[in-house]
């Protein structure tokens, strides 16, 4: 009952948006549209403007965390239509910004001490605003120019009662829309949520900046900005200043002379080292994040910033990503139906030449265009919505990377409208995995283990003794007969049915009991008959031998 009047505000505004027409089938919202007259109307005409379009306006008039909510289903392509998809991928958490005076006092309050002491200057007028936290341009003691990201005060109450609220849409959405099973409302708001909690740890981000400035350490490539830790706490992150161009400020790009066609190829192979050579990749990589800098026109680089979302693969996940890559390029369909099934992304018992004709299916259309013309990210895509009939499951962290690869490729035909993405990203995968997988790492890793292995050694002899004395004794059993499984099957059997007989006899005999004391005089012929019923089941089901 406490979030009736949020979900009340939040009907409104969808109706305000003409949204009903998304969950016209679900009977329980088809009420609604009486009352659309009684609402206040949207501040814009919105009878032609798209659906994902009214969607986007919604959102951002329900506030910051609807937003965010927004834009993790953009992520969210192998649920959501395209045309959906696309208008969210453009939600800007642009908010009015907090006080300067309230930054001060959260930042004295995190860090100890005044802020006169921590910073020779502090602008309280913010670079920057966004629902989660705003910025402030500071110069430390050393004269060294920074940046100090501020956590808004009460952020974590109001994230905490927008997510509750989100959470009973989700289980409504869940009971009543008729496509659930396949939209999944509440893996969505645990997405959120999860992505929410990332956000509200400064020092979490502060630690994934670290990483990455560190495997790009040279910053010839990428520049990440240097994290001041003596002045960082989990509410309050104070970086290195820089400077530079977003992305997509093309006008900016050509007026100093940086060549776009070489720079999009950078931005390519960037972003395949994160996730192959390195498995540590920024996952919210949209223009606002990726800055170019201009002041290197000869061998420009790009700029990295906001490390709140990041993301990795588990090891064995990463390798068979790969091979899938590989298998993609090289149209070898087959190869990509079979890396599905033994990654486990896939149960065994799907048919491999159905799959593979899927797959054909979905990928040779594309490969009539030039190559240059082929979106890699829009393929992965309808590659996963094709598999998802094959119970396909994907683990988060596949939807991120998903996700960063349409932005990469966005960012790449941004800079160059003719990048081959593919010419781009064979060589290159090629390479990070002929450096991963070869007989120097390997011997590299092996050599790391041995000192585990050798702590282990003097163990083995002992517990491969006891195995076998196990073994002999007959404590443990290995099956190597099918009659043995056989066997194992038709026990386990029996012992079900003695359990359900077992039940439903002291069921019965409990109920018998209760018959009787209720009443002893009346009752007794029915409390007889319910306890020989018991009596029988018992019978029933008592092992044979």
């Amino acid at each position: 009952m406490k979030v009736v009047p949020r979900v009340m505000r939040v009907a409104s505004v969808l109706l305000a948006y003409r949204l009903d027409e998304l969950v016209d089938a679900a009977h329980l919202f088809r009420p609604l549209k009486l009352v659309r007259p009684f609402v206040a109307r949207p501040s814009i005409d919105v009878t032609n403007l798209s659906r994902g379009a009214r969607l986007r306006l919604a959102l951002t008039e329900l506030g910051p965390i609807f937003v965010k909510a927004g834009q993790v289903l953009s992520t969210r392509r192998d649920l959501v239509p395209v045309d959906i998809a696309d208008e969210l991928a453009q939600l800007q958490d642009q908010v009015p910004p907090f006080p300067g005076a309230q930054a001060r006092a959260i930042i004295e309050q995190e860090l100890r001490a005044p802020v006169t002491s921590l910073y020779t200057s502090f602008d309280e007028t913010p670079l920057a605003s966004a629902s989660i936290a705003q910025v402030h341009a500071a110069t430390l003691q050393d004269g060294s120019a920074v940046v100090v990201k501020v956590l808004r005060p009460g952020i974590d109450k109001q994230i905490e009662r927008d997510v509750k609220l989100l959470r009973s849409l989700g289980e409504l959405a869940q009971r009543w829309h008729p496509n659930a099973d396949k939209i999944r409302p509440l893996d969505v708001v645990a997405e959120v949520e999860k992505m929410l909690e990332n956000e509200l740890d400064l020092q979490r981000e502060g630690a994934s900046a670290s990483l990455l400035r560190r495997n790009f350490e040279s910053g010839e490539d990428l520049y990440v900005p240097a994290v001041h830790w003596d002045l960082t706490s989990a509410r309050v992150l104070t970086l290195e200043r820089v400077y530079g161009v977003s992305c997509d400020d093309i006008a900016s790009i050509d007026a100093a002379g940086i060549d776009r066609k070489a720079l999009a190829v950078k931005g390519v192979r960037l972003f395949y080292e994160q996730v192959f050579r390195d498995n540590f990749f920024h996952a919210d990589a949209h223009p606002g994040n990726i800055w170019v800098d201009t002041s290197r026109p000869n061998d420009a680089r790009f700029i990295a910033l906001d490390f709140g979302i990041m993301g990795s693969l588990p090891e064995q996940d990463q390798y068979w990503l790969a091979q899938n890559f590989i298998a993609l390029f090289e149209r070898d369909y087959a190869r990509i139906a079979q890396l599905h099934v033994d990654a486990g992304w896939m149960p065994s018992t799907v048919r491999i030449d159905e799959l593979t004709a899927a797959v054909r299916t979905v990928c040779e259309p594309y490969f009539t265009r030039p190559l240059s013309q082929i979106s890699l990210a829009e393929l992965v895509v309808k590659l996963f919505q094709t598999a998802r009939r094959y119970e396909l499951t994907l683990q988060p962290q596949l939807i991120l990377l998903q996700k960063t690869l349409l932005n990469i490729e966005g960012v790449g035909r941004m800079l160059d409208p003719e990048i081959d993405i593919w010419a781009v990203a064979h060589p290159v995968l090629r390479r990070i995995l002929r450096e991963r997988y070869s007989p120097r790492r390997t011997l590299r890793e092996l050599r790391k283990h041995l000192p585990e292995w050798f702590h282990a050694a003097p163990q083995f002899p002992e517990l491969v003794r006891n195995a076998l004395q196990q073994i002999a004794t007959g404590e443990r059993r290995t099956i190597s007969d099918p009659r043995d499984l056989e066997q194992q099957r038709e026990e386990a059997q029996r012992t079900r049915r003695a359990l359900a007989f077992g039940l439903l006899g002291s069921s019965l005999l409990v109920g018998s009991a209760v018959l009787w004391t209720l009443s002893p005089t009346h009752g007794a012929w029915h409390a007889a008959a319910v306890g020989v019923a018991g009596l029988i089941a018992f019978v029933a089901g008592w092992p044979r031998r």
